[in-house]
């Protein structure tokens, strides 16, 4: 073996362990291929005649290789490992993946940039998807979050129109920062998100260092069906670490734009061959909130674009997750490695959170229309308890049930309600008001999150970052955009507007609070 890395030796790799039992090259039906060099032609110079079915399936299967990417999260990189529960939760929830000290469930974890698309840099600055997917005895858990514990908006319906900001402008084909800041500076509930993009945890180095959160406020519920609001955080081991120099980011975006992928193979490879079980790993924690807590705080608890407080709710360790596998396939097992944020098994829930109302609607209908119907038949995203439900047919159905009736109800022997599941189904929730569009819901608080973020969490060298990272692409804007983004700033904080004012117009007097 050369003395490359584990990523560029995986050939030779594939070769040592398998070169006494490789065959002769076939066909998808198993039958052996003539010559895979050369097509059939009448003659040497002649035509290709129709029945040449080698070529033909070649060329067929050539079309097909790639689905579709998806439209956000396309570039990613994943791998494969098991969660380990350290506090049982019986207290708050029935989940089995909680159950007992030491329960552990096997996990697949997918990292991924958001806007970007597949042949999209590693080291950009984008939000990172952070999605754990728990093959647990009662079905999938879905935990489908980021790398930051907020979002830019609290209103789904806002979704589409931030994401055709993020991409390249329909004429010139090119990343628009008109657009980008526009849409910014006219939406201030993206404020505290954006503050975390361009501060150094806009590009951390690699898939190992940054922490992940399912951001979404969700729900625990115990075996009596009591209710309470939780939030999921996962804490890198490998501790935090970020490109502070945007110019290094650069510099490596364009010799390895595939730099944190290759760095999570590597650091899995390498563990795996020394047996040092030296595997990336994350600690994994929970806030809880009573219903109750909920009604009492001053802000909306199930808005993404919000934090809960560590003081008022601490953070409680509950688990640990490692990656100790790397996909055997990575079209296979990561590409059509699909997670749906209504996969929530017994004992976790929902919230009232309107961004993943919305979500648990979006990724099922995206996944059906990226990789058809029958998805979660798939080898990477089947449950590994039994499934018997009503769906039948479509494209790629491995799993068709047979001949078990298709409907229900039915008198012969079909799959009947559980029993069980009154048991750990959400209590009955009480909404009140009308029906209606409500505007204001736009325009709540927006700036005080975002002001303890500057005034308590970043130093001052770190301020002097952002607001560098921020001026960076706002001057490239025209005038009244970037007069507009200031003033949004300033809003957050006087300093902070003043600043990044001086930084785009060397006008503005500093006042360093």
């Amino acid at each position: 073996m050369s003395e490359r890395d584990a990523a560029a030796q995986q050939l030779e790799q594939w070769k040592a362990k398998n070169e006494n039992k490789i065959g002769y090259a076939t066909n998808s039906a198993g039958i052996g291929i003539v010559n895979p060099m050369t097509s059939l032609t009448i003659g040497k110079y002649g035509l290709i005649p129709l029945r040449d079915w080698q070529m033909i399936e070649h060329l067929s299967h050539f079309h097909r290789e790639r689905i579709p990417e998806r439209i956000v999260h396309a570039k990613g990189a994943g791998a494969f490992g098991v969660f380990e529960c350290t506090k049982e939760l019986s207290e708050y929830t029935s989940s089995s993946v909680f159950e007992s000290v030491g329960k552990k469930t096997p996990i697949a974890v997918r990292f991924s940039n958001v806007a970007g698309n597949m042949g999209s840099a590693d080291s950009v600055r984008d939000p990172r998807g952070f999605a754990i997917k728990f093959y647990t005895e009662e079905g999938i858990w879905d935990l489908v979050g980021n790398n930051t514990p907020i979002f830019f908006m609290r209103d789904p319906i806002l979704f589409p129109m931030f994401i055709h900001t993020q991409k390249r402008n329909p004429v010139t084909n090119l990343r628009d920062w008109d657009a980008f800041w526009d849409y910014f500076s006219l939406t201030p509930m993206c404020v505290h998100q954006v503050m975390f993009l361009f501060s150094d945890r806009g590009i951390p180095n690699g898939h190992r260092h940054q922490h992940g959160y399912g951001s979404h406020t969700f729900s625990l519920i115990d075996k009596n069906r009591k209710l309470t609001w939780c939030k999921f955080i996962y804490k890198t081991n490998q501790g935090i670490e970020n490109f502070e120099d945007p110019k290094e980011a650069e510099r490596i975006a364009g010799e390895d734009p595939d730099y944190a992928t290759r760095d999570l193979y590597n650091a899995i490879q390498n563990a795996k061959e020394s047996g040092n079980n030296d595997y990336p790993s994350w600690t994994f924690y929970i806030q809880v909130m009573t219903p109750e807590q909920a009604k009492q705080q001053k802000f909306n608890v199930f808005d993404l674009t919000k934090v809960w407080p560590h003081k008022n709710f601490p953070l409680i360790k509950v688990g640990k997750f490692q990656l100790n596998r790397n996909p055997s396939n990575y079209f296979a097992e990561i590409e059509q490695l699909a997670f749906s944020p209504n996969n929530l098994t017994p004992g976790i829930g929902d919230s009232p959170d309107r961004m993943l109302q919305a979500r648990m609607y979006s990724y099922q209908d995206a996944h059906r229309y990226r990789i058809g119907a029958n998805f979660q038949q798939l080898p990477v995203n089947k449950p590994v308890n039994p499934r018997n439900n009503f769906q039948r047919d479509g494209l790629m159905s491995f799993y068709n049930q047979g001949g078990a009736p298709n409907y229900y109800p039915n008198s012969f022997g079909g799959p009947h309600p559980d029993s069980e599941a009154a048991n750990w189904t959400p209590p009955p929730q009480q909404f009140e008001g009308k029906e209606d569009y409500y505007p204001e819901f736009f325009d709540e608080d927006n700036y005080s999150q975002p002001k303890v973020f500057w005034e308590r969490v970043l130093n001052n060298d770190e301020k002097t970052r952002l607001v560098k990272n921020l001026a960076s692409t706002i001057k490239l804007t025209k005038r009244d955009i970037q007069e507009r983004t200031a003033d949004m700033f300033a809003n957050v904080s006087e300093d902070l507007g003043a600043r990044l004012k001086q930084q785009l117009f060397g006008k503005s007097k500093v006042v360093h609070l």
